[in-house]
C-alpha cells in the first residue's frame, strides 16, 4: 500500500452504496475508514468487508470503523452515502472536520414512496446544499449517484461511467482518481450547480431499473478511446 494515496472516509458508510465504494477503495489499497452514527454498525460493516475480501482472495485490506465525525476527523477525503433525510444534520456534525477537505457527497434527493420521480430540493440539488452549508473552506465534489450499488458490490468490472461536479477542477480530478479505482470511468462534469442533472438522472435510471428487472448505468458515448 502506498503511503501516499489519501486516507478514505465513508460517513453513512454502513448502507449498500457505502460498502460498495468501501469494497473497492480498500480492495484498490487505500486506508478506508467505514463511519456510523453508531460504533457497533461501523464495526459489523468492517467485519461483513473483511468476510469478503478474504473470500475474493484479497489478503490484507486497511479499513476500520468509527463514528461519523471521528471519521471525517482522521480522513484527507471524506464521502458521504448518507439518505437525504440525514444529509443536513450529518453535514452539520462534521462541518468543522471538513475544512481544508475534499467532500465527495453520493446522496441524492429521493423523497418517498415516489423515488423514480424526479424531485429536485429548492436549492438545486444535494450536491448544492452541502456546498453552501459547507461554504468555500470544503470543496463538495457531486459523484456516484448513478452507479447501482448492486454492481458495486461485486467483485468484478464495472461498465459505468461516473459524471463528476464541482466547482474547483483539482478536486473534480482527484475524484476522477478515485472513480478510476473503483474500476469506472469519471468524466470532469462542471460546476456543483450541474450536480442536478446527473442527481436527477437516478429517479430516472430507478424507473429504468423497475420497468426492465435491471441494474442500469450511464455510458457516455462519442469519445475518443
Amino acid at each position: 500500500m502506498s503511503d501516499s494515496k489519501p486516507v478514505l472516509a465513508i460517513l453513512g458508510g454502513t448502507g449498500d452504496l457505502g460498502t460498495g465504494l468501501a469494497r473497492r477503495w480498500a480492495e484498490a489499497g487505500y486506508r478506508v475508514i467505514i463511519g456510523s452514527r453508531t460504533q457497533d454498525k461501523a464495526e459489523a460493516a468492517v467485519a461483513d468487508l473483511q468476510k469478503v475480501m478474504a473470500e475474493r482472495g484479497v489478503a490484507q485490506v486497511a479499513v476500520e470503523a468509527m463514528e461519523n465525525l471521528a471519521a471525517a476527523e482522521a480522513a484527507d477525503i471524506v464521502a458521504m452515502t448518507v439518505p437525504f433525510a440525514h444529509h443536513s444534520s450529518t453535514l452539520e456534525l462534521v462541518k468543522p472536520a471538513l475544512k481544508g477537505k475534499i467532500l465527495i457527497d453520493v446522496t441524492v434527493p429521493l423523497v418517498p414512496p415516489k423515488v423514480a420521480r424526479v424531485q429536485l430540493p429548492e436549492q438545486g440539488s444535494a450536491g448544492q446544499i452541502a456546498q453552501q452549508l459547507l461554504g468555500e473552506d470544503t470543496q463538495v465534489v457531486s459523484a456516484f449517484q448513478n452507479v447501482a450499488a448492486h454492481h458495486l458490490q461485486e467483485g468484478k468490472g464495472l461498465d459505468c461511467d461516473v459524471l463528476v461536479c464541482g466547482d474547483k477542477k483539482d478536486a473534480r480530478a482527484q475524484v476522477i482518481e478515485l472513480v478510476e479505482a473503483a474500476g469506472m470511468r469519471g468524466f470532469h462534469a462542471g460546476s456543483i450547480a450541474n450536480a442536478a442533472a446527473v442527481e436527477a438522472m437516478t429517479s430516472v435510471l430507478i424507473f429504468v431499473n423497475k420497468q426492465y428487472q435491471c441494474h442500469a448505468g450511464i455510458k457516455l458515448t462519442g469519445l475518443a478511446e
